[in-house]
């Protein structure tokens, strides 16, 4: 069985560059997870209310998962998330 997630995020103020910088760099991590992204949408935002990116990931299960929330190479890259990242939802798809 295979689990797909829909990532919504939210830049700190002014950090939209940042963010997506960000995820380039971890979102190629999810390979190494048995994970992959299925698309990924820079969203046009009406109001900061709006997330600035969108994305809609697979993954082999929940255990590829939580594995890639717990890579080291993602980890250390903390310091950059929180600096760009204001919010996080993560929405389970059927």
């Amino acid at each position: 069985m295979s689990l797909r997630i829909c990532v919504l995020l939210w830049p700190r103020s002014g950090r939209d560059t940042e963010l997506h910088d960000y995820e380039d760099s971890v979102l190629p991590l999810l390979a190494d997870h048995r994970g992959a992204v299925v698309a990924r949408e820079r969203v046009v935002r009406a109001s900061d209310a709006d997330p600035a990116e969108l994305q809609v990931i697979e993954l082999a299960d929940q255990d590829s998962f939580d594995s890639y929330m717990r890579d080291p190479r993602r980890i250390a890259l903390d310091d950059r998330r929180s600096a760009a990242i204001e919010r996080t939802q993560i929405l389970n798809l059927e």
